[in-house]
């Protein structure tokens, strides 16, 4: 493919309108061609954003208007199989924001369909595994050099969440993330997730019971322990401890500028993912572009993926109610090997 790969760019909520600025001021080989965005006031406002781009009401009339070579899903979890069955059934490459489904019976039947294409098409947004610093936790965990990997304590705080954050999305909308990258950086998949309470934070919305703690324990026998907590003021952290054999690791510490002053030290942190992981979505859209230019459509989490942090969630938001909850997969598709 020698010209700009063209885009479309089916949601223009917070994340879509996000993208959309990504693709045309930072990412290379690639335009957005098309705004998929029922509200018009929303397709209107991102338009402004994607010199030439054309609005469409439905990704249907945008394949039918020959508009894309392929396809990045932002719209909620719930809308991504509507979108995804005519991406699809039109051999688009395409990378959705995740989840890839709300639920692995729904993922599945993704899945079914991707397998009637002659290879996987689909790559899901877990951006996560573009970061840097995750990166180099691989890396090191996979190395060897501080002998096996033991525990992963993980962190996932935010300020504040709006009054619609409910707390099944404890799960499914934050710790999801965890489901994928644990798993990633460990080399195992999860075989069993558990729930914990400590004292309720008083500046909860009153519908959440929260701060949680999220036990795993992987195939290989690393133990995870995950503090989800929406209510922490402060702003926004994501971070993991890494516990080997022959020392530690770090990732995710503030950075930055530090000043001493008044008798304090402090050094600014992040207070939203937007900044915190900017770097990492850049990486994901630049590689992902890359990869279907060049034919192999994807380059990173794929719908298997998508389908197992699916299988996990619905574990995790069964282990809301208490109890061990085992996570049943069952054996990955020669497709996806």
């Amino acid at each position: 493919m020698t010209n700009d790969l063209r885009i479309g760019v089916v949601g223009a909520g917070l994340m879509g309108a996000d993208h959309v600025t990504r693709i045309t001021e930072r990412i290379s080989g690639a335009v957005v061609s098309a705004i998929v965005e029922p509200d018009a006031d929303r397709a209107s406002a991102a338009v402004q954003h994607a010199p030439g781009a054309t609005a469409f009401a439905s990704i249907e009339d945008a394949i039918a208007a020959g508009a894309v070579d392929a396809v990045l899903i932002a719209t909620p979890g719930r809308f991504h199989e509507p979108v995804l069955v005519p991406v699809l059934k039109a051999r688009l490459p395409v990378l959705c924001e995740k989840p890839l489904t709300p639920d692995s019976e729904s993922a599945m039947r993704v899945l079914e369909l991707e397998q009637t294409l002659d290879r996987p098409h689909i790559q899901v947004g877990f951006m996560r595994r573009f970061d840097a610093e995750y990166e180099a936790l691989r890396e090191l965990i996979a190395s060897g050099d501080s002998g096996h990997l033991m525990l992963l304590r993980c962190v996932h705080r935010n300020p504040a969440v709006p009054d619609s954050y409910t707390q099944q999305m404890l799960i499914n909308d934050s710790v999801v993330h965890e489901f994928d990258v644990v798993p990633w950086l460990a080399g195992s998949p999860v075989k069993s997730v558990e729930v914990k309470y400590p004292r309720r934070n008083s500046m909860s919305p009153d519908h959440l019971r929260e701060p949680i703690l999220v036990l795993m324990e992987l195939e290989n026998g690393v133990l995870v322990d995950v503090e989800m907590n929406v209510s922490v003021q402060f702003g926004y952290q994501v971070g993991t401890e890494a516990v080997f054999e022959k020392g530690l690791a770090r990732i995710g510490q503030p950075s930055g500028l530090q000043q001493w002053r008044d008798g304090r030290f402090f050094v600014e942190d992040h207070t939203s993912f937007v900044t915190r992981f900017a770097a990492a979505y850049d990486s994901q859209i630049q590689r992902w572009v890359d990869a279907v230019r060049s034919g192999a459509l994807v380059d990173g989490p794929n719908a298997w993926d998508g389908y197992l942090v699916a299988v996990a969630c619905e574990a995790g938001v069964k282990a809301l109610d208490g109890g061990v909850i085992p996570v049943d997969a069952p054996a990955r598709p020669a497709f996806y090997a």
